[in-house]
């Protein structure tokens, strides 16, 4: 079973980076038109057993932005405050002046995260698997949502299928138990078919 994700996740990463090379041209073009500093950044992420490692994105923030706003909003999530009165994004800080003009464009259509198929390439991540958490979100982890690192963190998930933005971290953290404790290979290609019209719909996605 371990094989055989590992060859779908080469096998789509290496086929996904050669067709979409000219998406990532554009991008990285119109992040540096846009504002200074680099189009992809990197950031501690906590990976499979709970192993720190560097997550790829394309930068959706001004350069340098403060760090403690995205903490703040990770306090106050917890604390069952919504962040927004967007129906389909209340715990998404839809209004962060820190986000650029194309940050906001590939955040809604999910373009920022393509860099991560150089992660699993790398075999840091998988295409399928619960989001790889900023380590500080782990302060207010329950010893149960550890469970969810038994596997690697993926590009998509059961969470950005079925809610993204619109679901509370713990029931977020409770699915992806929920697939760590129960995933197939038929679960995988069934949530990547799914990942499509989830993106295209953009429902929670900010």
């Amino acid at each position: 079973r371990e094989f055989g994700k590992r060859a779908l996740d080469v096998a789509i990463s290496v086929l996904a980076i050669v067709v979409l090379a000219p998406v990532f041209t554009v991008v990285w073009i119109a992040i540096r038109l846009d504002s200074p500093g680099p189009a992809v950044f990197r950031q501690r992420r906590i990976g499979r057993d709970e192993k720190p490692f560097n997550c790829f994105k394309f930068r959706t923030l001004r350069h340098k932005a403060d760090e403690n706003v995205h903490r703040e909003a990770i306090r106050r999530v917890w604390a069952k405050e919504p962040l927004s009165d967007d129906p389909d994004a209340p715990y998404k800080l839809t209004d962060d002046p820190r986000v650029t003009r194309v940050g906001r464009l590939l955040r809604r259509t999910s373009l920022d995260e393509l860099p991560q198929l150089l992660n699993v390439l790398r075999g840091e991540m998988s295409i399928v698997g619960p989001r790889p958490a900023i380590p500080y979100e782990l302060e207010y982890f329950r010893d149960w949502h550890h469970k969810r690192h038994i596997v690697k963190p993926g590009i998509t998930g059961i969470c950005q299928v079925r809610g993204r933005g619109r679901l509370r971290p713990e029931v977020m953290l409770e699915m992806d138990v929920e697939y760590a404790m129960n995933w197939t290979l038929w679960t995988d290609l069934k949530l990547i078919a799914l990942t499509f019209p989830a993106v295209l719909r953009g429902r929670g996605a900010r």
